[in-house]
């Protein structure tokens, strides 16, 4: 099986993506494997028009990029902990110094909180991507099963 899936990825009928992680097909009526291979050809194809999903892009689409780490969230920790440093600082004398150690804290906040997004938004792509996958690998193996093939 191995053998026919890298010769219709060789064939170019099927990308890699799908190769390693697509359905397994087996010829549950007796087809030839020349046959096979022209039905998973034909069903790779329909699966993709009639799904939009592009197996060969959603596995190579980048991570959503953003702001670099530390952006918005670095600088608007250090000014929510400069403003609460100066008042903290003013009820002990030294306002300047509070909100100096207060902007510090912040910006470490912010930075701590940016990552975290960063991460947020790398974790929803990587769920799309499967979704996306899924939905596509449904599809062909509708597709396989109406050709009378096993798969699973």
């Amino acid at each position: 099986m191995k053998r026919l899936i890298r010769v219709c990825v060789v064939a170019g009928l099927l990308p890699a993506s799908l190769a390693s992680a697509g359905p397994i097909v087996y010829p549950a009526k007796g087809q030839s494997q020349a046959q096979q291979q022209k039905d998973q050809g034909a069903c790779y194809s329909w699966a993709k028009s009639n799904t939009g999903i592009d197996p060969t892009q959603v596995s190579a689409a980048p991570a959503p990029s953003g702001p670099a780490v530390g952006g918005g969230e670095r600088v608007g920790g250090a000014a929510r902990g400069a403003a609460g440093g100066a008042v903290i600082g003013a009820i002990a004398g030294d306002a300047g110094k509070g909100a100096a150690i207060g902007a510090v804290g912040g910006t470490m906040v912010g930075g701590a909180r940016a990552r975290q997004n960063k991460r947020n938004a790398q974790a929803n792509a990587q769920a799309q991507s499967q979704g996306a996958m899924d939905t596509f690998n449904r599809a062909f193996a509708a597709c396989m099963e109406g050709r009378g093939y096993t798969i699973k």
